[in-house]
């Protein structure tokens, strides 16, 4: 009986080593051997996807240049992480001006996967053209797609959805009297403040491509729209974070689309300290920052970016009163004194007059139809808006 149990135990070990604790020892070995003969070739500060996910923003982080190192047509294009430049590796020395003045600046490359080479390779160029804060994300763009992020696309790609007259369908994220001065030729206007109540010109096959697009980098509009797209079943969504500044840069202005809402807004109040700008209820930049500066406590600044947006710099003394919860928040609007709706790129805050001048009363409503920068110490930059 003894020599019996000693026999089905030496048989259960050798089971358990052969079935199981010697392929796990050989895994282990193949999976240190494989990442060892990675390190030999690839560059040396690697980050994972968290890391990624961390510094991808739009608008993008300050200090942080995003470098897709594939070649333009074949992959750049038609699908890449949002905010990144195309520096193709192939081509690295000739287009070295896309890259920071500021050698220190955070570069963050990555390529098409654990196999690609072309961003440790030009993160090694990188490092000899003096940068020294150089990381390459090793698991690249498949990974950050695989995990249902946003992917972005370029202006050739949608030129060439155009011109080849594909089922994508192009989606301006922007308010309607935006929209109405000119857009990507073929675009259909869904508001994001108004994407539940016009959600149903979407088409109804929830497989067609859709890219949404707005008011350039510092637009969250597209994002946000894209998200609720998502929500309601749609599979292939793309954004175009460049937008239309960029389309119309490289494409021109087209004929302006004919708006009901822009042609409706009525006059802009009287003010005896702003002076009114092209665009009915709009202030000149040089009468908001003479006012801002000499006389500030005679206006309130309502700034219509999110939150989030808000929290990274904002106008000193500004209040924060995002787009979407405005309508429920126009009591809160003062009634003795002008207030000036600000955001990024004129386009919600050009909506937000709209919204207050319908509801009537004797609000004095005004905006900044320009783009302006908002930095973490209160300061702000205006530049005229591009027509």
């Amino acid at each position: 009986m003894k020599s019996k149990r000693t026999i089905l135990a030496v048989l259960l070990l050798s089971t358990l080593f052969c079935g199981t604790f010697i392929p796990s020892l050989q895994a282990v070995a193949q999976t240190a051997s494989s990442t060892a003969q990675a390190k030999e070739d690839w560059y040396k500060n690697l980050v994972d996807f968290d890391y990624m996910k961390s510094q991808v923003e739009i608008p993008p982080k300050p200090g942080v240049t995003l470098i897709d190192s594939r070649p333009t047509a074949r992959k750049y294009d038609i699908g890449h992480i949002p905010g990144a430049i195309n520096i193709p590796d192939t081509h690295f020395d000739k287009l070295t001006d896309k890259l920071p003045a500021e050698k220190n600046a955070l570069l963050i490359f990555y390529c098409e996967g654990p196999e690609c080479m072309l961003s440790h390779k030009s993160a090694f160029k990188a490092e000899k053209l003096g940068y020294s804060n150089i990381k390459v994300y090793p698991n690249g763009f498949p990974e950050w797609a695989s995990k249902g992020l946003h992917v972005a696309v370029s202006a050739a790609y949608i030129k060439k959805q155009i011109d080849e007259k594909t089922n994508a369908v192009l989606i301006d994220a922007r308010p309607a009297r935006v929209f109405a001065k000119g857009s990507i030729p073929g675009a259909i206007n869904i508001p994001d403040t108004q994407f539940d109540k016009e959600a149903g010109k979407l088409p109804a096959d929830k497989t067609t491509p859709l890219i949404f697009f707005c008011g350039g980098l510092q637009c969250v509009l597209s994002d946000k729209s894209a998200d609720k797209a998502k929500a309601l079943g749609y599979s292939n969504v793309k954004t175009y974070p460049q937008g239309y500044p960029e389309w119309e840069k490289l494409h021109g202005t087209p004929a302006a689309v004919a708006s009901s809402a822009a042609s409706a807004v009525p006059a802009a109040a009287p003010s005896a300290v702003l002076e009114p700008g092209k665009e009915k209820g709009s202030v000149t930049i040089a009468s908001f920052e003479k006012v801002m500066k000499e006389n500030p406590d005679s206006i309130l600044v309502v700034d219509v970016r999110d939150e989030k947006e808000f929290k990274k710099g904002a106008i000193k003394g500004s209040v924060n009163i995002p787009i979407d919860k405005l309508e429920k928040k126009l009591d809160t609007l003062p009634t003795g004194k002008p207030f000036v709706f600000v955001c990024g790129t004129g386009g919600r805050s050009g909506e937000a007059y709209d919204m207050v001048k319908l509801v009537g009363g004797n609000l004095q409503p005004w905006f900044i139809d320009s783009e302006m920068t908002f930095n973490a110490d209160g300061s702000f930059v205006i530049k005229p808006a591009k027509k």
